[in-house]
């Protein structure tokens, strides 16, 4: 016996089963030739679905209850199940759009058996139509024989249970008992700048996929407990894509999941080939794309999680667990905190206030852009280049993260969006490599001055005055006081020479012209020319 009524099921069904009901799982299309093969069929209970096109034959003989009612099927019901009705101790065709144009029966009888009758071929039977009375030992003969019936089913179900079945279907006594099935939406989630919806039916059905991990099966509900259902708790930051949380997938794997709520132009089937490109993207000095999720117009990019935060919150002293544009620190971050190589993980009033570790992290990010430009085929623009996308591992490595994302958008989204973040985008507006070296060059000037690309404090000269970083370090360099814009922090801590000439770089960088900006691979060397001994 199988009962799986109120359910959303379909699949395999044994030949030898002798009750089955599948009504109210919002079964669609037409009744399928293979019920014809439950040769030992007592009692089918189709009704309350969603079923077209003609009754098929159902010439078994063993058939004593039969429910079709409520759907919408079509045409005359068969001659040879029509000559079992009279045998048959239940049957219901109600309310369907099925005729009936029978010599046999009187146009009398069809009118008083047929509920909604108006003409000679009458829509919708009436179960009392040629109602047999039950035989007297015959409820407790059905009662046995379903009795023996599930204890086989439940057998077959432990079998599948211990892995002699590996492939699964909805039937599957594994979905049938999943509390995640009970998991249905759309969600919809709220953060203090935007409300985004995930249009998913059943969250353990929409797959996640996660390049190195294949076998794990994650899906969406994964997601789900790992942010506590995308709990405010978990976020990390709402950047220019979207919000961005932290959780541990499968319970081990620490990640940080970026929402892109703001849609895309391109189909899944693009987005997916574009996601798994950046995928195999690998690098030292990159933050690596672990997977990503697709549903409707939703993106979801997940990355390794980045233990010590950002250069913007690490580079202008923000406390932990302000959430800023791109902030992914944690609280976590301890600052007596010691990793395995003796590096402590500390805040800016303490390890950053050196020329040794800013050259470091502009090194890092200029071999990051130069291998996105030269080392892979098609070039990768990342085309965001700023100081919140230059996080740190748990060793302080810098690693640039979101390469690649905004091409994801294609045109479907401002030209911000594509161009690049205020102060950070080149003047001409033109998305090239060239671009991204302007975005490099404002990175280092921050890292030499210790000032932001807008809305800071420039001290002026009585001859001019600046509006904004790049302005202010460009006029110095150009009267050779560019010694004058040194962060005071980091002043005493390295070659004062060395810093000027990483201005000098940043100047080049930052020219308004794209041909007079030099390629990452020169700016690499740039760097290298003035590394600390």
């Amino acid at each position: 016996m199988i009962d799986l009524s109120s359910n959303h099921f379909d699949g395999h069904i044994s030949e030898s089963l002798e009750y089955l009901n599948l009504s109210k799982t919002n079964i669609n299309g037409q009744i399928g030739d293979q019920i014809s093969k439950l040769t030992h069929l007592k009692t089918l209970d189709l009704s309350n679905n969603h079923l077209v096109g003609k009754i098929p034959p159902l010439t078994f003989k063993t058939l004593q209850n039969l429910d079709l009612s409520n759907n919408n099927l079509t045409g005359d019901i068969p001659l040879t199940l029509l000559q079992k009705l009279p045998w048959m101790e239940r049957f219901n065709f109600s309310y369907n759009n099925l005729t009936l144009c029978d010599s046999d029966i009187s146009l009398e009888t069809l009118q008083s058996a047929f509920i909604g009758s108006t003409n000679s071929c009458p829509i919708a039977a009436n179960p009392t139509l040629f109602k047999k009375k039950v035989h007297k030992h015959r409820g407790l003969k059905l009662a046995l024989g379903l009795a023996i019936t599930l204890i086989c089913f439940l057998v077959g179900l432990l079998l599948f249970a211990f892995g002699f079945r590996t492939k699964t279907s909805m039937w599957d006594v594994k979905e049938s008992c999943n509390e995640e099935k009970t998991i249905s939406g759309p969600f919809s989630f709220k953060t203090d700048s935007t409300t985004w919806v995930a249009d998913v039916k059943v969250a353990s059905l929409v797959p996640v996929v996660i390049f190195e991990k294949p076998l794990l099966n994650f899906t969406f509900s994964d997601l789900l407990s790992a942010t506590s259902n995308f709990n405010q708790d978990t976020l990390l930051a709402e950047g220019r894509f979207g919000p961005v949380y932290h959780g541990f997938l499968g319970g081990a794997v620490h990640v940080a999941i970026k929402v892109l709520v703001n849609g895309s132009t391109m189909t899944d089937h693009e987005a997916a080939n574009e996601l798994e490109c950046l995928g195999r993207v690998k690098h030292p000095n990159l933050v690596p794309l672990m997977g990503y999720w697709l549903a409707g117009e939703q993106r979801i990019a997940i990355y390794d999680y980045m233990e010590n935060g950002n250069l913007h919150n690490l580079l202008y002293d923000l406390p932990l667990g302000v959430h800023v544009n791109e902030d992914w620190s944690t609280d976590t971050w301890e600052d007596q905190e010691t990793n395995e190589n003796g590096i402590r993980n500390m805040g800016s009033d303490t390890l950053l206030m050196t020329w040794r570790f800013r050259h470091k992290i502009g090194l890092g990010t200029a071999r990051a852009l130069a291998f996105l430009h030269h080392g892979c085929s098609p070039p990768i623009i990342h085309r965001d280049v700023k100081a919140s996308s230059v996080y740190f591992d748990y060793n302080l490595e810098p690693r640039l993260s979101d390469f690649g994302l905004s091409k994801i958008f294609g045109n479907g989204v401002s030209d911000d969006m594509t161009r690049g973040s205020p102060g950070y985008a080149a003047p001409d507006g033109v998305v090239t490599p060239k671009s991204d070296v302007y975005g490099f060059g404002v990175v280092l000037l921050e890292l030499i001055t210790g000032k932001k690309p807008v809305g800071d404090e420039y001290p002026n000269d009585e001859n001019w005055k600046a509006q904004d970083l790049v302005s202010w370090v460009r006029m110095l360099v150009r009267v050779n006081r560019g010694s004058q814009a040194i962060d005071p922090k980091i002043r005493a801590t390295g070659d004062e020479g060395q810093m000027v000439e990483g201005l000098k770089t940043g100047y080049l960088c930052t020219a308004v012209l794209p041909l007079e900006r030099p390629s990452m691979q020169q700016v690499v060397g740039l760097l290298k020319d003035i590394e600390p001994v």
